[in-house]
């Protein structure tokens, strides 16, 4: 019944990503990825808020600045940005400034920048806008289920129960199928030869993978389940959605 909930879960957001992406105005999806990118930037923040001292407020509004400038006035802002929180964390009300720093910094490289390669991926025309983004989104996604039903179903060997007790060699290789599965369903659209579409695919799935590892291995440092409690079937947040897509259209974005 679990898997069942959280696959059906699972079709109905990716589905509504896509009619988002396919029925949307190319102008209209990068307001809204920057507002999930802020929400899952906070909830970062707040988790970590939990163990360590972290400026939440100016942290995600050096994300947002971030994305807004680099997509829409063609600077990134970064060094004042920087600068900006180095100023904060030293003046402000931190008891631990250079941690509270270090922490902030990691939040906005960690989400904001890294989801700033998911916005890269939109091209300029008309359905190549979002096909690109679409192509790492599926694959990504979709490696995801296929991970979670086959480590549930034939999970026995643990991959790394220190950090994520429920993920399993058999779950990692149920990802890489399902990834490359779609990836080459995707040929007609992408063009891209047998061997490029299963690269792809065996490749997000082990980006995917990483990124939920390195979600998971935060989330037990802070002492927390789930980044937020608001999906449905137990998905967590915003940062339970996208943990998997943190790492891989950053690592795949040179290649695609």
């Amino acid at each position: 019944m679990k898997v069942f909930k959280r696959t059906v879960t699972a079709l109905i957001a990716a589905a509504a990503v896509v009619c988002a992406l396919v029925y949307l105005p190319p102008s209209a999806i990068k307001p809204i990825a920057i507002l999930l990118a802020a929400l899952a930037h906070l909830e970062f923040s707040q988790m970590v808020a939990k163990k360590y001292p972290i400026m939440v407020v100016q942290g995600v509004a050096a994300g947002v600045i971030f994305l807004v400038s680099k997509h829409y006035f063609y600077d990134t802002c970064f060094v004042p940005l920087m600068f900006a929180l180095a100023v904060f964390a030293a003046f402000g009300k931190n008891e631990r400034p250079i941690a509270a720093w270090a922490t902030t910094v990691l939040g906005f490289f960690y989400v904001p920048v890294m989801i700033d390669y998911s916005l890269l991926l939109l091209r300029p025309g008309t359905f190549d806008t979002i096909l690109p983004l679409l192509y790492v989104l599926a694959i990504v996604k979709i490696s995801d289920m296929g991970g979670f039903a086959f480590g549930m179903a034939f999970g026995k060997h643990k991959m790394c129960p220190a950090i994520s007790p429920g993920k399993s060699w058999e779950g990692l290789a149920g990802s890489i199928f399902a990834a490359c599965l779609i990836s080459c369903l995707f040929m007609p659209l992408t063009h891209y030869s047998w061997l490029k579409a299963l690269a792809f695919g065996v490749a997000a799935a082990l980006f995917g993978t990483l990124g939920d590892l390195v979600e998971s291995r935060v989330k037990r440092e802070c002492g927390v389940k789930d980044s937020a409690t608001f999906m449905p079937a137990g998905m967590g947040g915003f940062l339970d959605m996208f943990d998997s897509l943190l790492f891989a259209p950053a690592l795949l974005y040179p290649f695609l």
